[in-house]
């Protein structure tokens, strides 16, 4: 789909600063790398990328309390979490550690993902690989998650004007969060492809959100060709079945082969054609980042993401500079050993093709009956007052 402006890049520098702790599995380097691996390779415009704001207490309270919006900011001011708090809200925990700068990083997350669909919305692709937390709930942490920004980006396409969203979820973790805070919004429909029993152990077959939602968990080393089953026979209808305004996807590295935390087996080649055809769905795109817990997987992912994006050439081989960002990575979930040599000197992953197995097949047919029925058909969405607004 044709846009009118430039795509546009959302960032800012403090995703180059170390957060959630060293023993913590996104205490990887992770958006920085992917700005300076961009920049490195001449592919950051000056009217291409926008610094990402922060989100005001105002905004934030679209979607979060202003009781736990209140808890995060000033936890994060004075450093520490008391008792009470991190039994209400779950942070300070392991999974949702406190950490310098934890308040501003959070709120600036949601306010690139605010920008984000504004910048959708005017005519751009708007690209914000530091949002995807998609475990976020309105009064807890979840998940490393403590804003749900991909929530805000759905909100912002909305109040600004689209009357149909689709949200697709292509992490290897359910986006429970997302799921709950929409699921009685009959202007959107959602879809996930994500890990069977995998936690949050969410997003089952069965679990439709009155069947605005299509949940497709998927076996252990799921491959490009069974992704390319998925999209081509279900996700794509469904999308052209829907005729979204706006589309907002979070594109989570953990689905990729060689991630730690997840038993996927998919190439970034074929994640970045699926991102590509579904952000062609509608007029307003807005591709967000999401989880992901290798840093080299990640980093070659959400670059040459960008590049198919912007409409530019993926080289066969990176040049000096840019290697040399790949190989200043490091990560203690995975040994020196693992570390593959493609991973430092290329983007673009080989193929992980294979049989389509028994598991998928079945997944496909439960699901073809939301290609015929009411739900997921086009109709206009009459403007409606959710408990989100």
């Amino acid at each position: 789909m044709k846009r009118l402006l430039a795509p546009t890049f959302i960032g800012h520098e403090l995703y180059g600063q170390p957060g959630y702790g060293p023993h913590h599995p996104l205490g990887i380097p992770r958006v920085g790398p992917v700005m300076a691996l961009c920049g490195a390779l001449g592919w950051l415009a000056p009217d291409e990328f926008q610094v990402s704001p922060r989100a005001t207490e105002d905004e934030l309270a679209w979607f979060h309390t202003p009781d736990y919006i209140r808890t995060i900011r000033d936890a994060s001011a004075r450093g520490r979490v008391e008792i009470a708090e991190r039994e209400r809200y779950a942070i300070g925990t392991m999974e949702n550690p406190l950490f310098p700068g934890l308040y501003e990083r959070a709120a600036t997350s949601v306010g690139g993902s605010l920008h984000a669909a504004r910048c959708a919305l005017a005519g751009r692709i708007a690209y914000h690989p530091a949002g995807g937390t998609h475990h976020g709930r309105p009064d807890r942490a979840s998940g490393f998650c403590y804003f749900n920004d991909p929530v805000f980006a759905m909100l912002g396409c909305l109040q600004g004007g689209a009357q149909r969203v689709l949200y697709v979820d292509l992490d290897a973790h359910h986006g429970d969060g997302v799921q709950a805070a929409f699921e009685n919004d009959p202007r959107v429909r959602m879809i996930s492809i994500h890990e069977a029993g995998r936690w949050p152990h969410t997003g089952a077959i069965t679990d439709n959100a009155a069947g605005r939602a299509c949940n497709l968990p998927v076996p252990k080393g799921f491959h490009d060709g069974e992704l390319r089953l998925l999209i081509d026979e279900l996700v794509l209808p469904l999308a052209h079945r829907w005729q979204p305004a706006a589309v907002v996807l979070t594109c989570g590295a953990d689905a990729l082969a060689g991630d730690p935390l997840s038993s996927m087996n998919l190439s970034n080649t074929a994640l970045w054609s699926v991102a590509t055809r579904l952000a062609d769905c509608a007029p307003a795109a807005v591709v967000l980042g999401g989880g992901g817990y290798n840093p080299w997987t990640l980093t070659r992912y959400w670059t040459g993401l960008w590049a198919m994006l912007s409409g530019r050439t993926i080289p066969a081989m990176l040049p000096a500079a840019a290697q040399g960002i790949l190989r200043a990575l490091c990560c203690d979930l995975i040994d020196d050993e693992e570390v593959q040599s493609q991973w430092l000197t290329t983007l673009a992953d080989a193929p992980t093709d294979g049989d389509v197995r028994d598991d998928t097949i079945r997944l496909l047919a439960a699901m073809r009956p939301l290609l015929v029925g009411e739900v997921w058909r086009s109709h206009e969405c009459k403007q409606v007052r959710t408990v989100h607004q």
